[in-house]
């Protein structure tokens, strides 16, 4: 281990805006941690794949087009599967409280909304990241 904490930052499906991924991916960068940007449009199984070829201790999802319900399911279905489940994940982006109470059932390690302080997010993974 590199002694830095390593995230895979993923805009999921066919939602385009990608300027809170950015400012999250540059703080995290900024704190000191190894940030790989996959970019818009990436399909579950490209998110987890590069997770898993970047030995990611994290991914970061961002999400603002309502299809949370089903694409990051799919995500933690996949970590699962590829017996990665216990890689942390959160997400951003505008969720329901009820949508984030069932996503975190569903293995998602925190959900932050929008206006979240970066400095929030930060500490978030070094807590629940060991290096």
């Amino acid at each position: 281990m590199s002694g830095r904490i390593r995230v895979v930052i993923a805009k999921p499906g066919l939602d385009g805006h990608d300027r809170g991924a950015k400012i999250i991916a540059r703080a995290l960068r900024d704190a000191g941690m190894e940030v790989v940007y996959t970019g818009l449009h990436q399909l579950p199984e490209q998110i987890v794949e590069t997770a898993l070829q970047e030995d990611a201790d994290a991914i970061g999802i961002s999400i603002l087009s309502g299809a949370h319900m089903t694409l990051v399911p799919r995500i933690m279905d996949l970590l699962d599967e590829a017996g990665a489940s216990d890689m942390v994940v959160v997400l951003g982006g505008t969720i329901p409280a009820d949508d984030a109470a069932e996503l975190k059932l569903r293995g998602v390690a925190e959900v932050f909304g929008p206006g979240s302080p970066t400095s929030t997010i930060v500490d978030f993974l070094r807590l629940r990241i060991p290096v």
